[in-house]
């Protein structure tokens, strides 16, 4: 269990109060001048050495996403953007740290712009996130008056601006290049890479997407040093993690643990355990909707970190578990997402704009028992079409829940079909 003086966002829950003199007494803006001052291959060499993943979902290494930006300067500016737009389901960490702990994003920002030679940042905000904004914004305007940033940034040489813009909302715009075009005040659709955003992203410069998470721990990481981050978690599995915990738990919660902690001890903890204790466990989405669902079985021993999800044929994700109990249709909730995906699909690759539809309405009916049972392995099939063939992984978001649905539930599907057929309730049915 991760112990106080380990955390990183010490005002995670909003106890105190988010101003700057407050956030100083909690060690931000300690010595930032200071840290700037190792250069920037140090700090980039520091956040490689500390194992820190990207916290968005993809998990990719921040420090060699940093160490693509061009070391010198072609005449083009360079961008850091982070991605505050936080809009898979059941996703809600960031929130907490851009409403109650805003100066440990903000310092950070600033860090990590030097670090890839970027005098300006820009973090795009998820439209809904009214309140964060206004809470980020007046973090922003205390930083630029007591001169944190602005030219000479606290003191440390280097001028840096930092921008907060608004998104309208569109769950594609957290996909990277999407993010990217709505940021320039285009429709928010990927782009095809090559090229990457570090040779040519926001206005065609070198930019760095990074998540809000990844980029607030990059000043305690150089603070506490890299064998204290790295200390937590298995190899290659690095850092402490803002795990959140939602669905039907006693105690829905956004908390901070190490790296690696298996997913009961983060339940039964920090969750208050099941509704209606563990044995009423039904299925687990492990991080984000887009990660397939597994079993109660798998849950037992599961270990929250990239490589243990990957070892159960699903995804860590964000870490933002969905925790259904037996009273829940897994069918049902595995079509919700299914809709989710066909909505918010931006129509641009064949597969994705045509498959997610197909798939929602074939889970419609699957839902219902209104199905053949051959029409599962169809529809395995098309989610196989779908996956890996999309510019942006938004077609995989949308196949891999179905996919786990079909690997871990698919007795419940066939069994549903069946009663739908003779009217008498299956064994899995009446369980």
């Amino acid at each position: 269990m991760l112990q106080d003086q380990d955390r990183i966002f010490t005002n995670l829950y909003g106890m105190g109060d988010l101003g700057l003199d407050a956030a100083k007494k909690r060690g931000n803006w300690d010595g930032t001048a200071d840290l700037i001052g190792l250069g920037r291959d140090k700090i980039v060499e520091i956040v490689k050495a500390s194992g820190l993943r990207g916290r968005g979902g993809a998990g990719f290494p921040t420090g060699l996403k940093w160490s693509f930006m061009p070391k010198e300067s072609d005449g083009r500016p360079a961008y850091l953007v982070i991605n505050a737009d936080e809009s898979e389901p059941a996703t809600c960490k960031d929130r907490e740290i851009m409403r109650h702990d805003p100066h440990t994003l903000i310092e950070g920002a600033l860090i990590a712009s030097f670090a890839m030679g970027a005098h300006a940042c820009y973090i795009y905000i998820r439209g809904e996130y009214i309140r964060e904004r206004e809470a980020l914004q007046a973090a922003i305007d205390e930083c630029y008056d007591a001169g944190l940033l602005g030219r000479d940034a606290a003191g440390s040489d280097w001028d840096f601006d930092l921008y907060l813009t608004h998104g309208a909302g569109a769950y594609i715009c957290g996909e990277e290049t999407a993010l990217l075009e709505s940021l320039e005040g285009k429709k928010g659709m990927p782009r095809m890479k090559p090229p990457f955003p570090a040779g040519a992203g926001l206005y065609g410069c070198p930019t760095t997407v990074n998540n809000v998470e990844s980029i607030a721990v990059v000043p305690a990481i150089l603070r506490r040093g890299a064998e204290w981050f790295a200390g937590f978690g298995r190899p290659n599995n690095a850092g402490v993690k803002l795990f959140g915990l939602t669905g039907h738990l006693n105690n829905p919660c956004v908390v901070e643990e190490a790296m690696s902690i298996p997913l009961k001890e983060l339940i039964e903890k920090h969750g208050g355990g099941v509704r209606g204790g563990w044995k009423n466990l039904k299925a687990i989405i492990p991080g984000g909707a887009s990660c397939p669902v597994i079993t109660a079985e798998q849950a037992e021993s599961a270990i929250m970190d990239y490589d243990g999800m990957r070892d159960l044929k699903s995804s860590f994700g964000t870490a933002c578990m969905i925790v259904m109990d037996r009273d829940t249709d897994v069918i049902k909730a595995v079509w919700r997402l299914a809709k989710f995906f066909k909505h918010e699909s931006c129509g641009q690759c064949t597969p994705c704009r045509e498959g997610t539809g197909w798939m929602m309405r074939v889970m419609e009916r699957l839902v219902t028992g209104q199905a053949e049972v051959e029409e599962i392995d169809m529809l395995l099939d098309v989610t196989k079409q779908v996956e890996g063939h999309t510019i942006c992984a938004l077609g995989d978001a949308a196949a891999w829940p179905i996919q786990g649905l079909i690997r871990n539930f698919r007795g419940e599907i066939e069994d549903r079909i069946k009663a739908k057929r003779t009217g008498r309730m299956g064994a899995m049915a009446a369980q």
